[in-house]
């Protein structure tokens, strides 16, 4: 059997009497899209914090392709390959599109920052910052200042900022978060285009670990699904399994509710 992509055992974290990680256990394979769903409260954004190295776990361990990282900090995870995306934008608003994913390039090759002189104008920077653009749809919309491109459009940014570093594991917290119906539906394309649908890991699309409220989205991409409440993992497999588990429906959706994609309702 193939070592996994990632690795979590045992992981515990709490914050006083509140504990957001309960002896949580997952897997994700190379190439894998593995959603992570729960109510909020469940732990979800904690668990995407231990794995970047945001948050110190209690107690456990976080291994990245065979290596234990668990006390390693996040650039030294990064280093490793592994990238994150957040719920609320963090992009340089007045630096373009291409300004943005140049310097995501820049730091992730070691280059020195030279402030006086945009990152992108190093041609072999800038040709991997619009290759890293081209791949989220937005090479047309290099020159245009992060700050003026529309919600949706960020999200794309922030994810090509990601790619930037081409990562082994990319971690995406609610990258659909505020986005409307037309723009999520575009970033669900675009992720499951990422890595071809084909489950080939051989065409370095990275493992995606997806925290995810929008179950339409979780339904169209995953491969495998975690369902986590107060920090537990109650189910964990098939998307089928998962929208039929009795467990799942009594804890997250209630008794009398299944978890279906709205376009299947």
């Amino acid at each position: 059997m193939a070592e996994p992509l990632l690795s979590v055992r045992g992981l515990r974290k709490a914050y006083g009497a509140v504990i957001a990680s309960d002896g949580l256990e997952l897997e994700i394979a190379a190439g894998e899209i593995h959603a992570v769903i729960g109510p909020n409260g469940a732990g979800k954004s904690t668990l995407v914090g231990q794995i970047a190295g945001e948050v110190r776990p209690d107690a456990g361990s976080i291994h990245l392709l065979g290596e234990d990282v668990t006390g390693l900090p996040v650039h030294a995870r990064a280093a490793r390959g592994l990238a994150r995306s957040f719920q609320i934008t963090s992009l340089l608003p007045h630096f373009t599109a291409l300004d943005n994913v140049a310097l995501a390039v820049q730091a992730h090759r070691g280059h020195s920052f030279r402030f006086w002189r945009p990152a992108a104008a190093e041609s072999a920077l800038r040709e991997a910052a619009l290759a890293a653009l081209e791949r989220v749809g937005l090479a047309g919309r290099a020159a245009v200042p992060a700050a003026a491109l529309a919600h949706g459009e960020q999200r794309q940014l922030e994810l090509a900022v990601a790619l930037a570093a081409e990562p082994k594991l990319l971690l995406l917290d609610e990258p659909t978060a505020g986005t409307g119906r037309e723009d999520t539906a575009r970033i669900v394309e675009l992720l499951a285009a990422l890595r071809g649908r084909s489950h080939d890991a051989s065409h370095g699309a990275p493992g995606i670990l997806l925290v995810e409220h929008d179950m339409d989205a979780v339904f169209a991409l995953a491969d495998r699904i975690t369902v986590l409440v107060y920090g537990r993992v109650i189910a964990s497999g098939r998307p089928d399994a998962i929208r039929a588990d009795p467990e799942v429906r009594r804890a997250y959706l209630g008794e009398d509710e299944t978890i279906v994609p709205e376009g299947a309702r």
